[in-house]
This record gives structure tokens, sequence and C-alpha cells, in this order.
């Protein structure tokens, strides 16, 4: 029986993601549906549970250029849990995200 896998969505280039860096987002109903969709961008924590969660939840590129800054995202990156088929998918694209010293993506 074959398991039902969300499509990976990605950013049409990381320069594309121009979203918020700091202060109070609310992220609308289809990228966090589970009643805490305030994120203070200025605490950690709050901060990578964001990333995470437009990343994971994302249903088309434009939700991550609204919602992603390419700077917080290189910087969190290594950071960050996420699916295995997600991450290998962007850091195929985008190598730059890649660990440091590898030359293929880590699962």
């Amino acid at each position: 029986m074959r398991r039902y896998a969300k499509p990976v969505v990605i950013a049409a280039s990381l320069p594309a993601l121009r979203g918020p860096f700091g202060g109070i987002v609310v992220l609308p109903a289809h990228l966090d549906w589970s009643g805490s969709a305030s994120y203070d961008l200025d605490d950690d924590a709050r901060l990578i549970d964001y990333y995470r969660t437009v990343l994971i939840e994302a249903t088309k590129p434009d939700d991550l250029h609204e919602y992603l800054d390419r700077g917080t995202l290189v910087r969190l990156w290594p950071m960050l849990w996420l699916p295995a088929d997600l991450r290998g998918t962007w850091e195929r694209r985008f190598p730059e995200l890649r660990p440091t010293g590898t030359s293929s993506a880590a699962a």
C-alpha cells in the first residue's frame, strides 16, 4: 500500500524569499491550522517553529516567497527538523543549503 506523500513545494530562487524577519506574523489558515498561528519572529524558538511550519505546509511557491526571508532561512537551515524528502529537494536545488563539506544532500 502506497502512503500519501504531500508534494514538496520549493521557492523559485532564494533571493525570491522576501518575507518578514522580525516582529509578529500571523500565518493564514492554509499554512497553520493549529490554532496558534501567531509567531513572534524575535523569539528564536517561535522563529524556528515558523520556518518549519511554512516549509512543510506551503502549497505554492508564493507562500514561501511571502513568508520566508532568504538570510534567515540560510541561517536557520542547519537547525530545522524537516522531512527528509523536503530537505533533500531543497538542498539539491540550492546547494548553498547543504552542510559544509558535503557534495550530496543529507537526509
